[in-house]
């Protein structure tokens, strides 16, 4: 053990036996208050409606998971360098101020009461000061970071409706106490002599030296060190305490946010109970303690919103003020204690007691919350305020009908909040209310009365193979297929998708595939419906899809529409049928859950025709073709299945010459047709499909030369070909699915 006498500091310095016993026991208050606020913003969530999904299970792995996470700033660096050093530097610079503290507070309260020496000295002293002014300078460049982007110019994504004082008052305390413990650190090398050597600390030595060139001599460190120090040290109390009653607490609640996602949240919406009344959003009661923490992990950094394709053509939709007045709107009317705060980040020690902070996401978020909720929500009123109205509610209606169910908020939350989940209760309160579009109220009723969205007979859902003179569609439920293909309503009612399933159809057959369809007894899948919110039809159409499904022989079930694959694939195995099989409304006695083990595949066609391109099976040499195309990644195809490849095998098999788009893979923008947009018309200053075919011949690098816009999704077509035509891209680009590429490529080949 080095004696005390070695390289080492006094930490108290001018600090007498009073001001000492005073720093305790304010430390002791800052702890206090900051577990209290803690504890009642977690007990305000256990008030919340439980939580269909088993949120903690397994929970050391979620915790080892969500810490990788936060660590590597994997979720700030996406799309966004800037913003992932900032936080990078600001979060390392934390922890490690953090941690230092931590040890110091370890020598002096516990190693040298018991063992009368110290292990803060020597080695191990000039290494943990070296460090601790390493990572507090990139605390405070981090902070700087966070605010430059913040006041370099007071608009975009960091700026709205929820950007109040709090804001500033999180950067700024920030800012002041990683400088505010330099100062006190610079003050004091040049109070005391044995600390003219300690060149370790490099960044305090910088600051002594340029004390000292500017007249501060020994006797005056010492004479304004305690009043630096106490400055310092108050301020750092003050945000302690602070942080659960603020933004500062982002960094509790996002990092729990991360420890609870659901990894498959969207693409499987959450299972209802029998009773589908509480699956509603008629009070704030109905929500889960997951969707009321989300708020609370919001660091109101707007990424979700810059997503958001409805924002960007103008509707009214803005996703973080939709969590973030639901937030507000519990505040405004909640008996906690800690109500009234926002989210944050927040710091702790080095020289003196430096702080340091952030984990959800410091100026990446410096946008804020306030009370500002609905205006029409702010009183007090006991909860009377509906939740989600066309007037006068917590959120307009118009901003849930203006969804597209795209999950582009979900993918580019750096927090995991799960929006859809919450957006989805609400639009299946409209629906209960009767308050939705009457075009939805149109297809609601044509799938009730027909079983499918175009309100046509049943029995014509397979003539659209009446024109494959040389292909056999054969019936999947009169014999055995390898694929059960399941159609979709657009390519078997759609003149223009009818093209799209006899190609695929042709391509099956020239793969030599074993497949049927189901032809009448295939109706809507029910995804589209379910996210506009009507769960009882959905289920109702699951219900007939599994008992069919259990009729037929079949080994995997292949889908045309990314729609009807993710509902099938990953919410059909969620359904509990027996929790409904005694409803006399529905149409179904199935008890047992369907595929619940997976041992039936599903797949999108793009899958498995790419599969058997790479067997051989279609005789593609790749040089078929020579056109200059783009593909736009479909919604439920790629953010909510993470499948990218298989499509653009299938083009590049053709020959055709490939350019991606700058909005691409999990950044797609939506062609507008989800979350019943297909159905819907609004106001917006330009159609999402009529922005997309903009950026194919504008951003990309092939410019005019596109000559093909590809999609791998019948809804896609449909959207794309109605905004070629109001767009006036008509003679600029060509609507081809896949599938028609694929077969062009095929009658070309020997």
């Amino acid at each position: 053990m080095i004696p005390l006498q070695a390289a080492t500091r006094e930490t108290f310095w001018t600090i007498g036996p009073v001001g000492k016993a005073a720093f305790y026991w304010l430390a002791a208050v800052a702890v206090l208050v900051f577990l209290y606020g803690v504890y009642a913003r977690f007990a305000a969530y256990a008030r919340g409606s439980a939580d269909p999904r088993d949120r903690l299970s397994n929970l050391p792995g979620r915790v080892a998971d969500a810490t990788k996470t936060v660590l590597a700033n994997e979720n700030q660096f996406d799309g966004d360098l800037y913003t992932g050093v900032m936080h990078t530097f600001v979060l390392w610079g934390f922890l490690v101020l953090l941690v230092a503290t931590t040890i110091l507070g370890i020598d002096i309260d516990l190693y040298r009461p018991l063992t009368g020496e110290s292990f803060w000295v020597g080695d191990f002293y000039l290494a943990y000061q070296f460090a601790v002014d390493a990572f507090g300078l990139l605390f405070v460049v981090g902070v700087g970071m966070a605010g430059y982007r913040r006041y370099r110019t007071r608009e975009g994504r960091l700026w709205g409706k929820h950007t109040s004082l709090e804001d500033d008052a999180f950067v700024w305390t920030l800012f002041l106490l990683g400088v505010g413990g330099f100062l006190v650190e610079g003050v004091s090398m040049v109070g005391q002599p044995q600390r003219a050597t300690e060149t370790v600390s490099f960044v305090g030595m910088a600051l002594a030296t340029g004390l000292e060139s500017a007249g501060l001599t020994a006797a005056g460190a010492e004479a304004i060190y305690g009043v630096l120090w106490w400055s310092h040290s108050l301020l750092a109390f003050a945000f302690v305490a602070w942080i659960p009653y603020a933004k500062p607490f982002h960094m509790i609640s996002s990092f729990a946010n991360v420890v609870a996602r659901d990894e498959n949240a969207g693409a499987r919406l959450p299972n209802v109970p029998a009773d589908l009344d509480h699956t509603n959003a008629e009070s704030l009661d109905d929500f889960t303690w997951k969707e009321l923490m989300d708020g609370d992990a919001c660091t109101k950094c707007g990424r979700c919103t810059d997503a958001c394709p409805a924002d960007t053509v103008g509707r009214n939709l803005d996703p973080r003020n939709v969590i973030l007045d639901l937030k507000s709107y519990r505040e405004s009317v909640s008996d906690d204690p800690v109500a009234g705060s926002g989210s944050g980040n927040g710091p702790m020690a080095t020289d003196g007691g430096t702080a340091a902070a952030s984990d959800g996401g410091v100026a990446d978020s410096a946008a804020a919350s306030d009370g500002g909720v609905a205006d029409s929500a702010a009183a007090s009123d006991g909860g009377t305020v509906p939740i989600v109205a066309d007037e006068g509610g917590v959120i307009d209606a118009e901003s849930m009908e203006s969804c597209m169910s795209c999950m582009a908020c979900m993918d580019a939350c750096p927090v995991d909040i799960e929006h859809l989940t919450s957006f989805t209760k609400m639009n299946r309160q409209l629906v209960d209310e009767g308050a939705v579009d009457s075009n939805l109220q149109d297809v609601f009723q044509d799938v009730m009365q027909k079983g499918n969205t175009f309100g046509e007979s049943q029995s014509a859902r397979g003539d659209w193979a009446d024109e494959l003179d040389d292909v056999d569609v054969p019936d999947a439920r009169e014999e055995s297929v390898e694929y059960l293909w399941y159609v979709g309503d657009y390519p078997s009612f759609d003149d223009r998708n009818k093209k799209v399933a006899r190609a695929l159809a042709r391509l099956f057959d020239e793969a030599d595939v074993s497949f049927g369809i189901l032809f009448d007894d295939e109706k809507t899948d029910g995804n589209d419906v379910r996210r506009i919110g009507e769960e009882f039809l959905y289920l109702e159409l699951a219900g007939h899809h599994v008992e069919t499904f259990a009729d037929c022989e079949f080994e995997n079930i292949v889908c045309t529409d990314p729609h009807s694959y993710n509902t099938i694939k990953n919410e059909y195995p969620e359904v509990d049928f027996a929790e409904f099989a005694d409803d006399p409304m529905m149409p179904f006695e199935r008890e047992e859950p369907w595929n619940p083990d997976g041992g039936i595949d599903v797949f999108h066609w793009t899958q498995v025709v790419e599969e058997l391109v790479s067997e051989g099976r279609l005789d593609l040499s790749g040089d078929e073709l020579d056109y200059t195309v783009t593909y736009h990644d479909p919604c439920h195809l790629g953010r909510y299945n993470d499948e990218y490849e298989a499509p653009r095998e299938l083009i590049r098999a053709t020959g055709a010459d490939l350019y991606e788009m700058p909005r691409s893979r999990d950044d797609s923008f939506c062609c507008g047709g989800g979350g019943g947009g297909l159905w819907t018309e609004h106001e917006e200053e330009v159609k999402p499909s009529e922005e997309r075919l903009r950026e194919a011949v504008e951003d990309t690098d092939a410019g005019a030369a596109i000559e093909k816009f590809v999609v791998a999704c019948p809804m896609c077509t449909t959207m794309f070909e109605d905004g070629r035509k109001t767009g006036d891209f008509e003679d600029d680009v060509e609507i081809v699915d896949v599938a028609e590429l694929l077969i062009e490529a095929v009658e070309a080949g020997p």
